[in-house]
């Protein structure tokens, strides 16, 4: 999978791994942080970056609306706001990142707030919607190379060290 740069000088890293007992599995490596994740952490990860990002937008539309339309004081939109994101459900699945939507009070920008550990950034809601794709395409990838490396172990022609060599070299070239 392509890096994703981050803004902060770190490199937030997603690509198709195995864990190990040979099942799919997605290695994350951002700054001083590597986490090996399940396909389905990463899928969730990548839904809740856009749904994030959705929600920046929206909240944004929304502020610049009462703004501008009803000149409401930024007061009462904190608080209007505040309660429709209290009334948004909580996504089900566990993300791999913190991930917030946040609407720049003073820029009135959208912004999502990624974080793990102690790393941390904000990002645009477009960058926020292109990382969803590279950890969804991370989540795919990882399941099909289990199955092209069952199948590739099952044909007799390559022994399991050529497999993996194989796969070193896909992942090289890819980079």
């Amino acid at each position: 999978m392509p890096d994703l740069p981050t803004g902060d000088g770190h490199i937030c890293y997603i690509s198709s791994a195995l864990d190990s007992e040979g099942r799919a599995a997605c290695l994350m490596q951002w700054g001083t942080i590597t986490a090996l994740l399940t396909p389905e952490a990463t899928l969730t990860t990548a839904r809740d970056l856009m749904t994030a990002a959705t929600h920046a937008e929206t909240d944004i539309a929304f502020i610049k609306a009462f703004r501008q339309g009803f000149k409401t004081d930024p007061d009462t939109i904190g608080l209007m706001l505040r309660d429709i994101r209290a009334g948004r459900p909580p996504l089900p699945g566990r993300a791999a990142l913190r991930i917030e939507a946040v609407a720049g009070a003073e820029t009135v920008q959208p912004y999502v707030h990624i974080a793990r550990g102690s790393m941390k950034r904000a990002l645009d809601p477009d960058r926020a919607r292109q990382m969803a794709l590279h950890w969804t395409e991370a989540a795919i990838a990882a399941q099909i190379d289990v199955r092209l490396r069952y199948a590739l172990g099952e044909w007799g022609h390559l022994t399991p060290a050529d497999t993996a060599h194989l796969f070193e070299l896909m992942r090289e070239v890819q980079r």
